[in-house]
């Protein structure tokens, strides 16, 4: 008991932000728009960027201090004996008796002007907004995550729903084909194939459901959501609106001034450069205006007041040519992240050019994969057909049957390949949040 009641204070004193919080489920179905929002505010990398902004900021409130007054005060009891020879004085001679000395002093300062203050804070405001910037960056890559991790659950989903339509089929041929083995118009291996196919596709059907689950799994800890979730998918692969540039060099100038990544790389530049300027400026001279208020004696009840007020001006003029060195470092560093933003400008244009490629590309597949299924589909008829007629084998409604399920396959993996450009391409022209 003892041990509590010591712990009470401190568990009283533990800050809110220490307690782990877990996400909610979000009610209903969710939507492809729902698991991006999700992502981008209930992502783990989302928010450690939060956080290292609100790190930034503090930085700021830092650097704004050294322009902002300082007080400080102090109080001391001084029990002290005094050599009086050393201060020179005629007839003084000696130690004197130990004795007391009671003092209170009250100290302030304010820095009038210094540019190499003012810059610093200037670029830690650069470095804070480039911190915003990353964490906005971080989200759209969260919600982008989260997005592709919803439409491999879709097409895990639509895979389930192919191996059942499949199973149908392969369980009708099955019925078929021991109908027509029994009325003696079929020989016995037909049936035996029916029953080889109709297990084969047992077994993918097993293996889908097993994926779309593992898919869920995945998508629940892209939403940082707790692992025993229950979520109902709103949407289908089916065509989605585009509100893009299509085109890649409009696309490539589009991202250029909508990626955040972009931003935040230009605005740690204005930092650098603004870091150069800093110590360029500890060059000039400093003005600040200081004083102190004491009040001391022998005993508590005669103690005297007495002030000092100074204005002070500091003119650098020599400190080893460290300043000379540091303009040098901090030139360095800005030719290095002038370099890293040109790079980066390069990457996010080529990001963007391959990103609507993409896009056409998949939208093309879609087509092709939606005409082959229609020609499978075809195929399977006919060939039930001609096996209901007895003139042709069980072999010929299998191989059909095989290009309906690899057709269906190419059209969901067609589909899929679509939503992931879709995405991409919303993520790589910085503007995932307008998807929808």
């Amino acid at each position: 008991m003892h041990r509590w009641l010591l712990a009470l204070p401190l568990l009283a004193a533990a800050p809110a932000g220490a307690t782990v919080q877990q996400s909610a489920v979000p009610p209903g179905p969710l939507t492809l728009l729902d698991a991006i929002t999700l992502g981008r505010s209930q992502g783990v990398n989302a928010a450690i960027a939060r956080l290292n902004l609100r790190t930034a900021e503090a930085r700021v409130g830092q650097r704004r201090a050294d322009l902002l007054p300082t007080i400080s005060g102090n109080a001391a009891i001084i029990h002290q004996t005094v050599n009086l020879e050393e201060f020179g004085i005629p007839n003084a001679a000696g130690v004197t008796d130990p004795f007391d000395v009671y003092r209170l002093q009250l100290r302030a300062s304010q820095t009038i002007f210094d540019a190499s203050v003012i810059a610093r804070l200037r670029a830690a405001r650069d470095t804070a907004v480039a911190a915003g910037l990353d964490a906005r960056a971080a989200g759209e890559l969260a919600g982008a995550t989260a997005g592709l991790a919803y439409l491999r659950a879709l097409s895990a989903q639509a895979t389930v729903r192919a191996r059942e339509a499949d199973s149908t089929i392969a369980s009708q041929l099955l019925d078929q084909a021991r109908q027509l083995v029994a009325a003696g118009v079929s020989p016995a291996i037909d049936a035996t194939r029916s029953e080889v196919s109709f297990a084969a596709v047992r077994t993918q059907l097993e293996v889908a459901r097993n994926g779309a689950d593992r898919a869920r799994l995945d998508l629940i800890r892209a939403l940082d959501l707790p692992s025993g979730s229950r979520l109902e998918l709103a949407d289908s692969l089916g065509p989605a609106a585009l509100d893009l540039p299509l085109d890649p060099d409009s696309a490539a100038g589009f991202a250029r001034e909508h990626r955040a990544e972009l931003a935040a790389e230009r605005a740690r530049t204005r930092a650098a450069r603004r870091s150069l300027g800093a110590v360029r400026a500890e060059y000039l001279p400093s003005l600040g205006v200081g004083g102190t208020y004491q009040q001391s004696g022998r005993e508590t009840g005669t103690l005297a007041g007495s002030y000092s007020v100074q204005l002070q001006l500091t003119v650098p003029i020599l400190d080893g040519f460290r300043r000379q060195n540091r303009v040098k470092e901090q030139t360095q560093r800005l030719d290095i992240q002038e370099i890293r933003e040109r790079d980066l400008v390069n990457q996010i244009e080529t990001e963007a050019r391959q990103s609507v490629l993409d896009l056409a590309s998949a939208q093309q597949q879609v087509a092709i994969a939606g005409d082959r299924l229609s020609l499978a589909e075809q195929e399977l008829a006919q060939a039930l057909e001609r096996f209901q007629a007895g003139v042709a084998g069980s072999v010929e409604t299998t191989n059909a049957q095989g290009s309906v399920i690899a057709a269906r396959d190419a059209l969901i993996q067609a589909r899929v390949n679509f939503g992931t450009a879709r995405v991409g391409a919303y993520r790589a022209l910085g503007v995932i949040d307008q998807l929808h």
